[in-house]
Protein backbone atom coordinates (compact mmCIF):
# COMPACT_ATOMS: atom_id res chain seq x y z
CA UNK A 1 0.00 0.00 0.00
CA UNK A 2 2.80 2.41 0.92
CA UNK A 3 4.67 1.65 -2.32
CA UNK A 4 1.50 2.35 -4.30
CA UNK A 5 1.08 5.67 -2.46
CA UNK A 6 4.67 6.61 -3.37
CA UNK A 7 4.07 5.74 -7.02
CA UNK A 8 0.85 7.77 -6.95
CA UNK A 9 2.77 10.71 -5.43
CA UNK A 10 5.34 10.56 -8.24
CA UNK A 11 2.57 10.45 -10.85
CA UNK A 12 0.66 13.31 -9.22
CA UNK A 13 3.78 15.46 -8.87
CA UNK A 14 4.50 14.92 -12.57
CA UNK A 15 0.93 15.93 -13.42
CA UNK A 16 1.26 19.09 -11.31
CA UNK A 17 4.46 19.93 -13.20
CA UNK A 18 2.68 19.37 -16.52
CA UNK A 19 -0.22 21.53 -15.32
CA UNK A 20 2.14 24.38 -14.42
CA UNK A 21 3.81 24.07 -17.83
CA UNK A 22 0.43 24.21 -19.54
CA UNK A 23 -0.59 27.31 -17.61
CA UNK A 24 2.67 29.07 -18.57
CA UNK A 25 2.11 28.23 -22.24
CA UNK A 26 -1.53 29.39 -22.14
CA UNK A 27 -0.96 32.75 -20.40
CA UNK A 28 0.00 34.60 -23.62
CA UNK A 29 -2.93 33.02 -25.47
CA UNK A 30 -5.91 33.12 -23.12
CA UNK A 31 -7.28 35.97 -20.99
CA UNK A 32 -6.78 35.57 -17.26
CA UNK A 33 -7.90 33.53 -15.31
CA UNK A 34 -8.47 30.76 -17.85
CA UNK A 35 -4.88 29.53 -18.08
CA UNK A 36 -4.71 28.69 -14.37
CA UNK A 37 -8.30 27.42 -14.22
CA UNK A 38 -7.71 25.02 -17.13
CA UNK A 39 -4.45 23.69 -15.69
CA UNK A 40 -6.05 23.29 -12.25
CA UNK A 41 -8.93 21.31 -13.70
CA UNK A 42 -6.47 19.17 -15.68
CA UNK A 43 -4.63 18.33 -12.45
CA UNK A 44 -7.85 17.63 -10.58
CA UNK A 45 -9.29 15.34 -13.27
CA UNK A 46 -6.11 13.40 -14.05
CA UNK A 47 -5.15 12.84 -10.41
CA UNK A 48 -8.67 11.62 -9.62
CA UNK A 49 -9.47 13.71 -6.55
CA UNK A 50 -12.90 15.25 -6.14
CA UNK A 51 -14.17 18.20 -4.12
CA UNK A 52 -17.26 18.58 -1.96
CA UNK A 53 -18.30 22.20 -1.38
CA UNK A 54 -20.27 23.44 1.61
CA UNK A 55 -21.53 27.01 1.62
CA UNK A 56 -21.36 29.46 -1.25
CA UNK A 57 -18.84 31.85 -2.70
CA UNK A 58 -19.82 35.43 -1.84
CA UNK A 59 -20.41 37.28 -5.14
CA UNK A 60 -18.95 40.48 -3.66
CA UNK A 61 -15.89 38.92 -2.03
CA UNK A 62 -12.62 40.89 -2.30
CA UNK A 63 -10.33 38.65 -0.27
CA UNK A 64 -10.24 34.91 0.41
CA UNK A 65 -8.39 33.63 3.47
CA UNK A 66 -7.82 29.89 3.59
CA UNK A 67 -5.87 27.37 5.61
CA UNK A 68 -2.94 25.68 3.90
CA UNK A 69 -1.99 22.00 4.15
CA UNK A 70 -0.74 20.79 0.78
CA UNK A 71 0.23 21.72 -2.77
CA UNK A 72 -3.27 20.71 -3.87
CA UNK A 73 -4.82 23.72 -2.11
CA UNK A 74 -4.29 26.22 -4.93
CA UNK A 75 -5.85 23.90 -7.50
CA UNK A 76 -8.71 23.10 -5.13
CA UNK A 77 -9.48 26.79 -4.73
CA UNK A 78 -9.11 27.57 -8.43
CA UNK A 79 -11.58 24.83 -9.38
CA UNK A 80 -14.19 25.73 -6.76
CA UNK A 81 -14.10 29.51 -7.23
CA UNK A 82 -15.24 31.30 -10.35
CA UNK A 83 -13.24 34.42 -9.44
CA UNK A 84 -10.00 35.72 -10.93
CA UNK A 85 -7.72 35.00 -7.98
CA UNK A 86 -4.59 37.03 -7.22
CA UNK A 87 -2.48 34.84 -4.94
CA UNK A 88 -0.21 36.34 -2.30
CA UNK A 89 3.02 34.36 -1.91
CA UNK A 90 6.49 34.73 -0.43
CA UNK A 91 8.80 36.75 -2.63
CA UNK A 92 11.34 33.92 -2.58
CA UNK A 93 8.91 31.74 -4.53
CA UNK A 94 8.82 34.28 -7.37
CA UNK A 95 12.58 33.78 -7.77
CA UNK A 96 12.38 29.98 -8.10
CA UNK A 97 13.09 28.93 -11.71
CA UNK A 98 9.99 27.83 -13.62
CA UNK A 99 7.65 27.96 -10.60
CA UNK A 100 8.29 31.68 -10.21
CA UNK A 101 7.23 32.21 -13.83
CA UNK A 102 3.89 30.58 -13.04
CA UNK A 103 3.42 33.27 -10.37
CA UNK A 104 4.74 36.26 -12.29
CA UNK A 105 2.84 35.74 -15.54
CA UNK A 106 -0.65 36.00 -13.95
CA UNK A 107 0.58 38.94 -11.83
CA UNK A 108 0.29 37.32 -8.44
CA UNK A 109 1.48 39.34 -5.44
CA UNK A 110 4.85 38.92 -3.73
CA UNK A 111 5.28 39.58 -0.02
CA UNK A 112 8.53 40.01 1.89
CA UNK A 113 7.56 40.06 5.54
CA UNK A 114 10.71 41.61 7.01
CA UNK A 115 10.80 44.60 4.66
CA UNK A 116 8.89 47.85 5.23
CA UNK A 117 9.46 48.76 1.59
CA UNK A 118 7.84 45.48 0.58
CA UNK A 119 4.78 46.34 2.69
CA UNK A 120 4.24 49.51 0.65
CA UNK A 121 4.58 47.49 -2.56
CA UNK A 122 2.21 44.84 -1.19
CA UNK A 123 -0.48 47.45 -0.59
CA UNK A 124 0.09 49.07 -3.97
CA UNK A 125 -0.02 45.74 -5.81
CA UNK A 126 -3.13 44.68 -3.91
CA UNK A 127 -4.90 47.90 -4.85
CA UNK A 128 -3.95 47.37 -8.49
CA UNK A 129 -5.36 43.84 -8.53
CA UNK A 130 -8.55 44.92 -6.77
CA UNK A 131 -9.04 47.67 -9.33
CA UNK A 132 -8.84 45.00 -12.02
CA UNK A 133 -11.66 43.07 -10.37
CA UNK A 134 -9.47 40.32 -8.96
CA UNK A 135 -9.87 38.69 -5.54
CA UNK A 136 -6.85 38.76 -3.22
CA UNK A 137 -6.28 35.16 -2.07
CA UNK A 138 -3.96 34.42 0.81
CA UNK A 139 -2.87 31.68 3.18
CA UNK A 140 -2.69 33.71 6.42
CA UNK A 141 -0.63 30.96 8.10
CA UNK A 142 2.16 31.83 5.67
CA UNK A 143 3.19 28.20 5.14
CA UNK A 144 1.81 24.67 5.13
CA UNK A 145 0.63 23.01 8.33
CA UNK A 146 0.15 19.27 7.95
CA UNK A 147 -1.29 18.89 11.42
CA UNK A 148 -4.91 19.44 12.33
CA UNK A 149 -4.08 22.75 14.03
CA UNK A 150 -3.77 25.97 12.06
CA UNK A 151 -0.62 28.00 12.59
CA UNK A 152 -0.84 31.57 13.91
CA UNK A 153 -2.04 33.95 11.20
CA UNK A 154 0.48 36.46 9.83
CA UNK A 155 -0.36 40.16 9.88
CA UNK A 156 -0.04 40.73 6.12
CA UNK A 157 -3.61 39.67 5.37
CA UNK A 158 -4.97 42.01 8.04
CA UNK A 159 -2.89 44.95 6.77
CA UNK A 160 -4.37 44.63 3.28
CA UNK A 161 -7.94 44.01 4.46
CA UNK A 162 -7.86 46.88 6.98
CA UNK A 163 -6.31 49.36 4.55
CA UNK A 164 -8.99 48.88 1.89
CA UNK A 165 -11.86 47.74 4.15
CA UNK A 166 -12.19 44.55 2.15
CA UNK A 167 -15.03 42.09 2.16
CA UNK A 168 -13.30 38.93 3.41
CA UNK A 169 -14.52 35.36 3.04
CA UNK A 170 -12.79 32.62 5.07
CA UNK A 171 -12.46 29.21 3.43
CA UNK A 172 -11.62 25.99 5.28
CA UNK A 173 -10.05 23.12 3.34
CA UNK A 174 -10.36 19.79 5.11
CA UNK A 175 -7.45 17.39 5.40
CA UNK A 176 -5.80 18.00 2.01
CA UNK A 177 -2.47 16.81 3.47
CA UNK A 178 -4.12 13.46 4.15
CA UNK A 179 -4.25 12.95 0.39
CA UNK A 180 -1.07 14.69 -0.82
CA UNK A 181 1.95 15.02 1.44
CA UNK A 182 5.15 16.15 -0.25
CA UNK A 183 7.34 15.44 2.80
CA UNK A 184 6.23 11.81 2.98
CA UNK A 185 6.04 11.31 -0.83
CA UNK A 186 2.45 10.24 -0.38
CA UNK A 187 -0.65 10.64 -2.55
CA UNK A 188 -4.03 8.98 -2.33
CA UNK A 189 -7.01 10.12 -4.43
CA UNK A 190 -10.00 11.11 -2.34
CA UNK A 191 -12.86 13.51 -1.78
CA UNK A 192 -11.72 16.79 -0.24
CA UNK A 193 -14.22 19.08 1.45
CA UNK A 194 -14.14 22.87 1.09
CA UNK A 195 -16.21 25.02 3.44
CA UNK A 196 -17.06 28.58 2.39
CA UNK A 197 -17.81 30.50 5.59
CA UNK A 198 -19.81 33.73 5.87
CA UNK A 199 -18.11 36.84 4.49
CA UNK A 200 -17.53 39.98 6.55
CA UNK A 201 -16.05 43.45 6.12
CA UNK A 202 -12.68 43.95 7.80
CA UNK A 203 -12.96 46.15 10.88
CA UNK A 204 -9.76 48.06 11.56
CA UNK A 205 -11.25 49.25 14.85
CA UNK A 206 -10.98 45.68 16.12
CA UNK A 207 -7.25 44.86 16.40
CA UNK A 208 -7.99 41.23 17.22
CA UNK A 209 -10.24 40.27 14.34
CA UNK A 210 -7.56 38.21 12.59
CA UNK A 211 -6.79 36.23 15.75
CA UNK A 212 -10.52 35.76 16.33
CA UNK A 213 -10.92 34.55 12.75
CA UNK A 214 -8.26 31.89 13.25
CA UNK A 215 -10.17 30.62 16.31
CA UNK A 216 -13.42 30.55 14.32
CA UNK A 217 -11.86 28.75 11.35
CA UNK A 218 -10.22 26.23 13.65
CA UNK A 219 -13.58 25.54 15.30
CA UNK A 220 -15.18 24.93 11.89
CA UNK A 221 -12.33 22.56 11.06
CA UNK A 222 -12.54 20.73 14.39
CA UNK A 223 -16.33 20.39 14.24
CA UNK A 224 -16.20 18.97 10.73
CA UNK A 225 -13.46 16.55 11.77
CA UNK A 226 -15.45 15.41 14.79
CA UNK A 227 -18.73 15.00 12.95
CA UNK A 228 -17.48 13.39 9.74
CA UNK A 229 -15.47 10.17 10.28
CA UNK A 230 -14.39 10.19 6.62
CA UNK A 231 -11.83 12.92 7.37
CA UNK A 232 -9.98 10.88 10.01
Amino acid sequence: MKILAHVSWLYTTLIIFIGLTLSILLYPILPRPYARKISSWLIRITTFYSVEVEGQEDPDVQMFMLNHQSDLDIGIMETTSGKDLAWVAKKALFDVPFFGLALRLPQDIAIERESKTSLIKLLRDSKDRLNKGRVITIFPEGTRSTSEKMLPFKAGAKVIADKYKLRVQPVVIMQSSKYYNIKEFFYMPGRIKVIYMDAFVADRENPNWLKDLRVTMQKVYDDELANNPRHR
